[in-house]
């Protein structure tokens, strides 16, 4: 952001002297910098700007609707409801219509209001969880920053506009794939003026001006005065091409979303909710009344807790988020996607010892968390409490398995010193463990039916119950997401099909793998992708002969490979071969 008062800045030439000396100073005469700022090359006909985004195809791609986004986030986020249908479904929209709109340019509407969105609730209930999983699973890039270190002029923390700079570098530098982004900024409640302050509270609303402009629509250069790095690599790019470039990016697709507590909201809301009741209804104390109220919440709100209405005008959609209670804890950790769990047992199996929770272990950690007011913030506090004596002693130990209990969680130094000191309890947690990797795997297979199978029924992979227990247990196992292992299982089956349909092409005859023999050969080789492909060639070079003789027959258009011929390659095909000609 230019500012008159700031220093000017050093051409080429003279910032490549001060490098030069800088490491002149520091390595002596062996480093030094050759410029080819003197010998720029030659300028294509037809000079002017470079037009930064010229690929003719557009580079985005989307198709995903509201329902299978929100279907998506229910397989990592317990409750809020209400904020996923909002999220999915305006996240769904705004991305289609800007895939619509690159199709169809000339409909393109002047003025297009974003629908930018604001997330309200307390810590610790999924704001930013999902938000990192909405970008995750659409594949934009995605920046987060903090509303508290931004200043209105950038000099204090960072410019706001250093947030739309970010996303290019996590586009890897594409300008134009870094447009589609999502940015999310978290503690904007923090940004909103004080109501106790007398006067203009300039540094927050400051900010709130600041975001104006971006959060619209508008050009942000990629070259800033405060950014050495963007000035290197415009210096690069004159010594590349001898051209002086000006990067800009443009914010018009580019998605806000904002989050914060919000504490004290609800008195706004509560004042103007009983100014209107005119005295009929009952005062509204309880904290769960709070959350109520804020489900309530409207502009005015907003702008009665200090901030600008052109900052609440440009975040039209709005998304309350619930505290969690008890309950929805429990839920958060005895879902297979949990990352509180998945990350402890992660923890242990570094050292290779294997970790499972009794399900009243998993309760106790529950009502221990929801005492500490942070949401599930606190189900990692109380679960580090219980478990870092254990995982600090049992690494230098024999001990290999371990079953956390509600003694464990309630008295761990005391558990840990009985469970060291008696070789008869170790042999105990070895039996309970393997009952409770029983009990995880059903529960992992009943959340794989019942959440991915429209997954595997997407990319033509039958989800037949043996099928579906493979995949439980190579995510059991492996401790990974159920939705990875079945894209691993997918990406597997392609990689057969592929092998598949080259030997079909060569020989002019449907080649296929029943899904049995597919299921042995991803297991035969550890899930392992080149191990697969290598299968598959060992398979096919065994079949080659005979292969070429059912090829005369005319009447032979279909073979099915069953596991037998994974399992013994050369039975197979002569078996196969002999009925045939049998026939």
């Amino acid at each position: 952001m230019a500012d008159d008062n700031l220093p000017n800045l050093p051409n080429q030439k003279d910032l490549e002297k001060e490098i030069a000396d800088y490491l002149s100073r520091k390595y002596g005469g062996q480093v030094k910098i050759v410029s080819t700022g003197f010998f720029p090359h030659a300028e294509k006909k037809g000079g002017g700007k470079q037009k930064i985004s010229a690929r003719k195809t557009p580079i985005f791609h989307f198709d995903l609707k509201p329902e299978e986004l929100a279907a998506y986030l229910d397989e990592y986020v317990i409750c809020q409801d209400d904020a996923k249908a909002i999220l999915a479904t305006k996240i769904c929209t705004h991305f289609n219509r800007i895939r619509h709109e690159s199709e169809k340019p000339r409909s393109q509407a002047a003025g297009r209001i974003k629908s930018n969105v604001l997330l309200i609730g307390p810590t610790g209930v999924g704001k930013t969880y999902m938000i990192k999983l909405v970008a995750r699973h659409i594949g934009v890039p995605f920046v987060k920053g903090d509303a508290t270190k931004f200043s209105e002029t950038g000099y204090v923390g960072g410019d706001v506009e250093d947030l739309v700079r970010d996303l290019v570098r996590e586009a890897d530098g594409d300008i134009e794939r870094a447009q589609y982004g999502i940015i999310y900024v978290d503690e904007i409640d923090k940004i909103a003026a004080s109501p106790f302050r007398i006067g203009a509270d300039v540094s927050r609303t400051g900010v709130q001006r600041a975001f104006l402009k971006p959060m619209e629509e508008t050009e942000v250069e990629m070259k800033v005065s405060h950014d050495p790095i963007s000035q290197l690599e415009a210096m690069e790019h004159y010594r590349a091409t001898g051209k002086r470039e000006k990067r800009v990016i443009n914010t018009r697709n580019i998605l806000f979303i904002m989050s914060g507590a919000f504490s004290g909201l609800e008195k706004a809301v509560k004042k103007r909710v009983q100014q209107q009741s005119i005295g009929f209804e009952k005062s509204i104390t309880s904290s769960k009344d709070d959350g109520l109220l804020l489900k309530q919440v409207k502009a005015e709100d907003l702008i009665e807790f200090g901030f600008e209405s052109e900052f609440v005008g440009r975040l039209p959609v709005v998304a309350v988020l619930d505290e969690l209670g008890e309950e929805d804890l429990y839920q958060i950790l005895i879902n297979p996607n949990s990352p509180v769990v998945v990350a402890k047992k992660q923890d242990f199996a570094a050292y290779g010892i294997h970790l499972q929770f009794e399900e009243d272990a998993l309760r106790l950690v529950a009502a221990k968390a929801v005492k500490e007011r942070t949401g599930a913030r606190g189900l990692v506090s109380v679960m580090e409490h219980a478990l870092l004596y254990f995982e600090k002693t049992l690494p230098s130990s024999t001990v290999r398995y371990l079953v956390v209990s509600p003694e464990m969680v309630e008295t761990p130094l005391q558990q840990l010193q009985i469970l060291l000191a008696d070789e008869s309890v170790q042999e105990l947690q070895r039996i309970r463990y393997h009952e409770f990797v029983a009990h995880e795997f059903a529960r992992i297979a009943s959340f794989i039916r019942e959440k991915q199978e429209n997954l595997l029924r997407a990319e033509n992979v039958t989800p037949s119950e043996e099928r579906l227990e493979l995949i439980a247990q190579h995510c059991q196992t492996q401790i990974i997401d159920p939705r990875d292992a079945c894209k691993e299982f997918i990406a597997l089956v392609r990689q057969i099909r592929e092998c598949v349909k080259l030997v079909s092409e060569e020989y002019g005859m449907r080649i296929n793998f029943a899904d049995e023999a597919m299921d042995l050969l991803v297991t035969s080789e550890s899930w392992n992708q080149v191990g697969v492909v290598e299968r598959c060639e060992v398979i096919f070079d065994s079949f080659a002969y005979g292969l070429k003789l059912i090829q005369q027959r005319n009447d032979v258009n279909d073979v099915l490979i069953t596991a037998k011929g994974v399992e013994n390659p050369d039975l197979f095909i002569n078996d196969l071969v002999a009925d045939i000609f049998r026939l």
